[in-house]
């Protein structure tokens, strides 16, 4: 990844979140993956996918909370009530994280009794067009 495309995802997901604290950079133990921080939080990995020729990135972050409470830790995390969990018709065990009425990503539970889930966003190339 190049300065050009840290600062793009950057300012993509200040945007998503309603975060503008949200940092993106190098990851130093991996040279094609980033890093997004929030403060002195580290939120999670940002790695590249181009194998269809077509570039985009996964974010993942991990969320040690139970499904009753994500929304208020999202909300309370980045600091926007906008930020609304929206269950998945009948998924019991991923739900949608929306900004307003924007889809922003899928939060999944990482085990059967739901204890901890992790959020997944696709960012495509021609999401950061614009940024």
């Amino acid at each position: 990844m190049d300065k050009s495309e840290l600062r793009k995802l950057q300012e993509f997901l200040r945007q998503a979140f309603g975060a503008p604290g949200i940092k993106v950079g190098l990851d130093p133990k991996n040279e094609d993956a980033a890093v997004a921080s929030f403060g002195e939080r580290a939120l999670g990995p940002i790695v590249v996918d181009d194998e269809d020729g077509d570039r985009s990135f996964s974010f993942a972050m991990k969320l040690p909370v139970e499904r009753p409470v994500l929304q208020e830790y999202l909300r309370r995390l980045f600091d926007n009530d906008d930020l609304t969990i929206v269950a998945r018709g009948r998924k019991t065990d991923s739900v949608e994280l929306n900004r307003g009425d924007d889809f922003l990503a899928v939060i999944s539970a990482d085990d059967p009794k739901c204890k901890t889930f992790t959020l997944q966003m696709a960012i495509l190339d021609i999401d950061l067009e614009d940024i």
